[in-house]
């Protein structure tokens, strides 16, 4: 005898779906029940339940209510390092480093200054936006880790906060190189772009000296310089041509086996053209 699919499922749900939402029900009439209660130290021991069954808005919500409360005791310590775990559990790093930072004030010599100091260096950190968008977050991050740094130099912890700087340096880094680039596809569009992009360039080499991006800026600054002579006004040009050659020998210098080099090699070629010709003309003259 064949039983249909169907069926089952059906007298499954008849079984489980009562039970299931009985327990939701019930769960949900306790917390409220708790959250409106008067009764700060069953809001303050119930939001640890909370918090040990992974219910985290839950237990910041009770703990939020009951903090205050207990300001300035061991009660009041743990408390609010909970609170801000909990947010931090919960993905909301904007409120859980704001808790964090108050522990840090509140409890300078408190149980967990130390992971409280961590973490809101992390939650910058994790807060930290696409390259494209504003760093503000970023360079946050690299503060509060490198002021953890100096405070715990010997805390388990440094290994990784030394490679999240080194991550977020390294973005910075990737933004500068970004924008100088940014500069570059300019041109000469309401200005001479290719200084720009220079200058971009040159500064994000001297502040960042260590990145994966170093030759990709070198070469940005070479045929920037490059385009810059051949958009000059005349008489700007043999300079800028002979400072083009200048900077090719440091690219190939620094970076014999680029794979810019046969580019690279054509700036060499135009600007000793031009030059090369320049100094026949002058010759002419004398």
């Amino acid at each position: 005898m064949k039983i249909s699919y169907k069926i089952v499922i059906r007298a499954v749900e008849a079984v489980v779906l009562p039970y299931v939402l009985g327990l939701l029900l019930t769960s949900c009439g306790e917390y409220t029940k708790i959250s409106k209660s008067g009764d700060s130290q069953l809001k303050y021991d119930k939001a640890f339940e909370y918090y040990d069954k992974g219910d985290y808005v839950k237990a910041a919500t009770l703990l939020e209510a009951t903090v205050p409360s207990y300001r300035g005791t061991e009660k009041g310590e743990k408390g609010l390092y909970t609170l801000a775990m909990a947010h931090f559990k919960n993905e909301d790093y904007i409120m859980a480093k704001s808790y964090f930072s108050t522990y840090c004030k509140g409890y300078p010599s408190g149980q967990h200054i130390e992971d409280a100091k961590y973490h809101i260096g992390y939650c910058y950190y994790l807060d930290s936006p696409d390259v494209k968008l504003d760093q503000t977050n970023t360079q946050k991050a690299i503060d509060e880790l490198l002021e953890f740094a100096q405070l715990y130099p010997n805390s388990e912890k440094l290994p990784r906060v030394l490679d999240l700087i080194k991550e977020m340096r390294e973005k910075l880094a990737e933004k500068d190189y970004l924008n100088a680039k940014l500069y570059y596809d300019l041109g000469d569009y309401m200005g001479n772009n290719y200084l720009s992009a220079v200058i971009a360039a040159t500064n994000a080499l001297k502040k960042y000296p260590d990145t994966q991006y170093r030759e990709e800026l070198a070469f940005l600054i070479l045929k920037s310089k490059y385009m810059q002579a051949e958009k000059s006004v005349e008489h700007k040009k043999e300079d800028r041509y002979r400072d083009t050659v200048d900077e090719y020998y440091n690219f190939v210098r620094d970076y014999p086996e680029s794979s810019h080099k046969k580019e690279a090699q054509k700036f060499l070629e135009r600007s000793r053209n031009f030059l090369n010709k320049t100094t026949e003309e002058n010759n002419k003259k004398l």
